[in-house]
């Protein structure tokens, strides 16, 4: 498996058998001359997720991608066909394997901010994209083997994205999700010195595909 951050929440995700990218927002750059992809999936309807503008060009010059969302992402969107999804269920894109976990609910930013969805992405059960929440796998699945993990955002405690990622105990986490914070270093440091033991703190560097 092959990853490639272009920013914040945007990652390509190249599994050998299918070439995914995962929310193309506003923060990330780069990913606009993508081609050959199998699909753009989108977590949630947040601009900093989803880049409706760009969104069309990419769709544009990648024909035979689904675009795989979820239902608040859904009336966000004017024009392309988009297909709608929610935890519970399990894709299969091209050569991967994709089911959508999670509770379906955003994290709390703040109690007079309404909940939107959220939908977590599990790839071929060894790489999960959870979006803006803590995602937990379904009970019984095998710990993941790399994470995508938050690392700023205004939900975030620094603490609790800990905690998050001793409980799932990845092989490797990647931190995204940082545009936010202004020397996300900081962030990544904490992240390396209080992981689990097993645990790699892998940062990517942008726009260069890296092996895992």
């Amino acid at each position: 498996m092959q990853l490639t951050h272009y920013g914040h929440a945007c990652v390509l995700v190249d599994t050998g058998a299918a070439r995914l990218l995962f929310d193309p927002g506003a923060f990330a750059t780069g990913f606009e001359s993508l081609t050959g992809l199998d699909a753009v999936l989108v977590t949630h309807q947040h601009f900093d997720h989803l880049d409706t503008d760009r969104l069309t060009a990419l769709l544009r010059a990648n024909p035979d991608a689904r675009l795989i969302v979820d239902d608040g992402t859904a009336g966000q969107l004017d024009g392309p066909e988009y297909e709608i999804t929610a935890p519970g269920a399990a894709l299969q894109v091209a050569g991967a394997w994709i089911e959508v976990v999670g509770d379906g609910d955003h994290a709390v930013i703040h109690a007079d901010i309404p909940v939107i969805r959220n939908n977590g992405y599990l790839v071929d059960g060894a790489l999960l994209h959870p979006g803006d929440a803590y995602v937990r796998l379904p009970e019984g699945h095998d710990p993941v083997d790399t994470l995508l993990l938050p690392t700023g955002a205004p939900w975030l405690k620094a603490g609790d994205a800990v905690d998050y990622l001793r409980a799932m105990s990845p092989r490797t986490a990647v931190p995204i999700h940082e545009a936010v914070l202004a020397n996300p270093a900081t962030h990544y440091g904490l992240l390396t010195d209080l992981a689990p033991a097993e645990t790699t703190v892998s940062v990517l560097d942008r726009e260069r595909p890296t092996a895992l």
